[in-house]
């Protein structure tokens, strides 16, 4: 049985999903969320987000952010969110060079800047191969 995955950024609306499963992994560990699970509400890390819709099993690189589940519908608010086929792989690989870098000489809140910016880049690039 399928239900309807509604995903929105700071952007907007970025895509209405038809899924079997939803596999996110919060805060807590990875869910797998089925048709009539019961809510639930949890906080997302930046990881991979999969799906399996009617095209296929799909993967998703998320950039944090929080699920709801209720009543068959869900809806990931999330930071940001690119398909694997999305994935603009040299940017990527530009972006974890740059955040490299800003680790190896800043100090105080730029570092987690930076840190969250090589754990986007690195999951972006996990997610584009």
């Amino acid at each position: 049985m399928m239900f309807k995955v509604r995903v929105v950024t700071p952007r907007g609306l970025y895509k209405v999903l038809e899924v079997d499963i939803l596999n996110v992994e919060t805060t807590e560990g990875q869910i797998g969320i089925l048709a009539n699970h019961m809510p639930i509400v949890a906080m997302l890390n930046i990881s991979t987000m999969t799906t399996e819709e009617s095209d296929g099993r799909h993967s998703y690189a998320i950039s944090g952010g929080t699920v709801y589940f209720q009543n068959n519908y869900a809806t990931v608010l999330a930071n940001t969110i690119e398909r694997s086929d999305e994935i603009d792989i040299q940017r990527a690989e530009q972006a974890k060079v740059r955040a490299e870098e800003l680790l190896s000489v800043s100090h105080g809140i730029d570092t987690k800047r930076a840190e969250v910016a090589l754990k986007r880049a690195i999951n972006r690039i996990k997610n584009a191969s």
